[in-house]
């Protein structure tokens, strides 16, 4: 190996070790104390709470030449199996929100919280190791095909999902509009089904309102993205000066996969003040409350619902709990998906990041509703004859409740 070898090596080291340790290597703040050494290719971690561990590169280095000499298909992508490197790295932790995400992936995950991309429109995820559909978007392919929070996907073109992380899952699915993608899908526990569903521009505004009548306010929030505190100010205040007297509003979560935690935060704040919205809880166990500071325009409001479903995670979930426990709004639909859990998204120069778990989150009643969901207080179902036939139960319900109120 000649001299230039060496060093490019000992950069690679470098690469690997500080992408292990983004966003969480900082002395004093995470804990980690870090030591690079060249011969043997070595790190040493002192993580401070609570164990202490020595990782040795040599077997990493060892399986790397052995691939990059002896692998069939020529060239080897030294790039390609960084990623993939790291990307296992994440994964081996075992959490499915997270994860490392290659450039291509990183640009999709980020247009889409910013409400446009390309693609068939629906939110994935993985429960108890089973790649899901966690929402189609409202007017996406994915939802004028017919697919629902829950369904499970089977295959991306014929490529079994067993095993798949939700990263290269996305990476298979995305892609431009007017080409086409082939997923078996299989709905709770009926027979799968073959679906080619053709990609489109996905890009849809995050919050939407209807005048429902008798001084019932109806609003949609689809995600919460990017534009969404914008788009929520703008129709408050569209809203206000058509409803000057407003009896009710109904709040719909349904199908919202989540997004950012302080656009639900900001959207808590229209309806109360000086409360927590939730507890955010450390490694350690500390709590946190994240309070409603600013003053708001439906505080005065007499009655709010919140429409939920198997597809209400998240950012919706930190809603629809802090609504209920602020100011006993009801909640009307079904189970909502339980995550309970804060990521913090670091971006890297090559268009590259990663999303890592640091925290949980508590309703304002310190509970934590990971892997177990919201129940609500009106529980009502939507069947499949409902969505054929373009009815909505759920919503009818909560119409009737805000009229009744």
């Amino acid at each position: 190996m000649n001299a230039f070898e060496k060093f490019q090596r000992f950069l690679i080291t470098i690469l690997i070790a500080v992408s292990f340790f983004y966003g969480g290597y900082y002395l004093g703040k995470r804990g980690y104390i870090v030591e690079i050494r060249q011969n043997p290719p070595k790190i040493e971690v002192t993580n401070q709470y609570p164990v202490d561990s020595s990782v040795d590169f040599g077997l990493f280095w060892e399986v790397w030449d052995l691939v990059s000499k002896d692998y069939l298909e020529r060239p080897v992508d030294p790039q390609k199996m960084v990623y993939g490197a790291i990307s296992g790295m994440v994964a081996s932790l075992g959490d499915p929100y997270t994860s490392y995400l290659p450039p291509q992936v990183n640009e999709v995950v980020s247009e889409a919280l910013n409400g446009s991309y390309q693609g068939i429109g629906a939110e994935l995820g993985l429960r108890e190791g089973q790649l899901i559909i966690v929402a189609p978007i409202d007017g996406s392919p994915a939802k004028a095909v017919g697919l629902r929070s829950g369904d499970k996907i089977l295959e991306i073109e014929a490529k079994s999902t067993v095993g798949m992380s939700i990263s290269d899952a996305v990476a298979l699915i995305r892609g431009a509009a007017g080409t086409k993608i082939n997923l078996t899908i299989q709905t709770e526990d009926q027979e799968p089904r073959e679906l080619a569903i053709v990609r489109g521009v996905i890009n849809i505004a995050s919050v939407s309102w209807e005048n429902k009548g008798d001084g019932t306010a109806y609003i949609r929030i689809n995600r919460f993205g990017g534009e969404t505190n914008n788009e929520w100010s703008a129709v408050v205040s569209e809203l206000n000066k058509e409803m000057p007297e407003l009896d009710a509003v109904i709040v719909d979560v349904r199908g919202n996969p989540g997004g950012y935690l302080q656009s639900s935060i900001f959207i808590a704040e229209e309806f109360f003040r000086n409360k927590p919205v939730i507890y955010q809880e450390s490694a350690t166990g500390e709590q946190t409350p994240y309070n409603a500071k600013r003053i708001g325009a439906f505080t005065d409001v007499p009655a709010v619902f919140v429409l939920v479903d198997g597809g209400s995670a998240s950012a919706s979930e930190i809603l629809a709990a802090a609504l209920r426990d602020n100011i006993s709004a009801k909640l009307v639909g079904t189970k909502s998906f339980g995550k309970g859990t804060i990521q913090d998204a670091q971006d890297f120069d090559d268009g590259s990041g990663v999303h890592i778990t640091v925290a949980k989150w508590l309703t304002p009643k310190k509970i934590w509703v990971h892997q177990v969901g919201i129940e609500p207080d009106v529980v009502v179902e939507r069947t499949d004859d409902d969505y054929n036939n373009n009815r909505d139960p759920q919503l009818d319900k909560a119409l009737e409740l805000a009229r009744g109120f």
